[in-house]
């Protein structure tokens, strides 16, 4: 699962975070190691979802909005569209050879 979100609460362990998606869901994510940097505002996180319906972090990337504003909206429009067209847009590592 790849997926953005934003305002991300941390919980007091650094190893599990709950974010927002900016429709109103909140996803709780789920991390090996406790955090080791601060986070805020846009998060992209990939990761698996668990038994638990967290996500499993694999890893994530914070967007900083110095200067450019980041456009949530367009980004899970973007997403829905991978999602839809898996033969266009294959996730994992692609052998070429």
């Amino acid at each position: 699962m790849v997926d953005v979100m934003e305002s991300p609460k941390i919980h007091p362990t650094g190893k599990m975070f709950i974010l927002s998606d900016g429709e109103g869901k909140n996803g709780t994510i789920e991390l090996m190691e406790p955090l080791d940097e601060e986070i805020s505002g846009i998060v992209e996180v990939v990761g698996r979802v668990t038994a638990k319906a967290t996500i499993m972090c694999a890893s994530y990337v914070q967007f900083k909005e110095d200067n450019h504003p980041f456009d949530l909206g367009l980004y899970n429009e973007a997403v829905k569209i991978t999602h839809e067209f898996p033969q266009f847009f294959p996730l994992g590592v692609v052998q070429y050879g």
